[in-house]
C-alpha cells in the first residue's frame, strides 16, 4: 500500500539501465525537450545544482567536475571545486573559461541563463524532477547516460531501492496514519504542497500530509488552518540543529498553537533541510529518518 504508483517507477526505471547503450554517438532529449548529442565520456563537467553535483560525485566523477556553485558542499570534496556562481546568477564567462565538454542544469536555473549558455557554444543538458520518490530513479539513469556512467548509476540506483524497500518492510501494515505538518525554517508559515515530492516522501513513511490536498509545490500556511488541520508531528526542515530548535521552540511556545497536537505532546521534529531538499541519493537518509520519527514503534524493534 506504501509503495503505490511511485515504486513501480523505481522498479520500471531500474531496469532501463540493462538497455542503456554506453559508447556510441547519438541524440537524446533533455527535459526541456532539446536534443542533446552523445559521444564519447566527458571529460570536464559543470553542474549548476547542488543536487547534480552530489549525484555526479556519487558516480565517481570528481576528477571530471570542474566547475558547481557555491551552494554545492557536499560531499566535502566539492568545496575545494571551482565556483561559477549561484543557481539564479551563474558567471557565464568563467564556465566557458573552464571549457566544459558537459554542462548539467537544473529546473532552478534561469531559462534565459540556459540558452546564453548555449548561445556561447556550450553543450548543456537541462533536467527536470518529478513530484515523488520514484522520480528520483529516471533522474539518475538521465544523468548516468548523460555522463557515460550507465553502470555505475544502475548501481547507485540498486543500492537506493533497497534502502527505500527496507523503509517500505518496516512500515509494512501500518493502519494509523499520522497528520504532520513539514516546516521550512525561515519567516512565516512555509510547507508543502501535493506537486512536492516530499509530499510523496511523507506518505511513503505511513503519514498524511495536511497540506497534501493543495496543488502546489510550497505554499504559506496561515496559523488558523494549522490550528484546524492539528498535526499530530510537525517536521521542521532546518540547516542546522540551533536553526532547528529556534523552530521548535516558536512552535512550544506560541499561545495560539497549545491546543495543536504536535504542540501538546512536543512532536516537533528535525529534518536535515539540506539533505531533504536535494533531489538526490541522500533522499534515502531523509526518508530513513522521517519514517523513524512517524513511526518509532517500528525501528525500535528488529523487522
Amino acid at each position: 500500500m506504501l509503495r503505490a504508483a511511485s515504486v513501480l517507477l523505481l522498479c520500471t526505471a531500474v531496469s532501463l539501465f540493462a538497455s542503456t547503450p554506453s559508447a556510441q554517438s547519438e541524440t537524446v532529449i533533455d527535459d526541456t525537450g532539446a536534443p542533446f548529442t552523445l559521444s564519447g565520456p566527458p571529460r570536464r563537467i559543470v553542474s549548476l545544482a547542488p543536487n547534480v553535483t552530489e549525484i555526479l560525485f556519487a558516480l565517481g566523477l570528481d576528477q571530471e567536475i570542474v566547475g558547481v556553485t557555491r551552494y554545492c558542499d557536499y560531499p566535502e570534496a566539492a568545496g575545494r571545486k571551482e565556483k561559477i556562481g549561484g543557481l539564479v546568477d551563474p558567471n557565464l564567462e568563467m564556465i566557458k573559461s573552464l571549457s566544459p565538454d558537459l554542462v548539467i542544469a537544473f529546473r532552478g536555473n534561469p531559462l534565459r541563463t540556459v540558452e546564453r549558455l548555449k548561445k556561447l557554444g556550450l553543450p548543456v543538458f537541462v533536467l527536470n524532477i518529478g513530484n515523488d520518490l520514484g522520480s528520483l530513479f529516471p533522474f539518475l539513469e538521465k544523468i548516468g547516460r548523460v555522463t557515460r556512467r550507465e553502470k555505475e548509476a544502475a548501481a547507485l540506483a540498486s543500492r537506493l531501492k533497497g534502502r527505500l524497500d527496507a523503509v517500505h518492510d518496516r512500515l509494512g501494515g501500518v493502519t494509523t496514519w499520522p497528520r504532520v505538518f513539514l516546516a521550512l525554517h525561515g519567516t512565516g508559515l512555509w510547507t508543502c504542497g501535493r506537486e512536492s515530492y516530499l509530499n510523496d516522501l511523507i506518505a511513503s513513511c505511513g503519514a498524511r500530509n495536511v497540506a497534501g490536498g493543495i496543488s502546489r509545490n510550497w505554499l504559506h500556511y496561515s496559523l488558523e488552518q494549522l490550528v484546524q488541520d492539528d498535526p499530530e508531528i510537525i517536521i521542521v526542515l532546518a540547516r542546522s540543529i540551533p536553526e532547528f530548535e529556534q523552530a521548535r521552540d516558536r512552535f512550544l511556545k506560541d499561545s495560539r498553537l497549545r491546543g495543536v497536537a504536535a504542540v501538546r505532546t512536543a512532536r516537533v521534529r528535525f529534518l536535515d533541510e539540506n539533505v531533504a531538499s536535494r533531489f538526490g541519493p541522500r533522499l534515502a537518509d531523509a526518508l530513513e529518518e522521517t519514517a523513524r520519527n512517524i513511526h518509532p514503534e517500528r525501528f525500535d524493534k528488529k523487522p
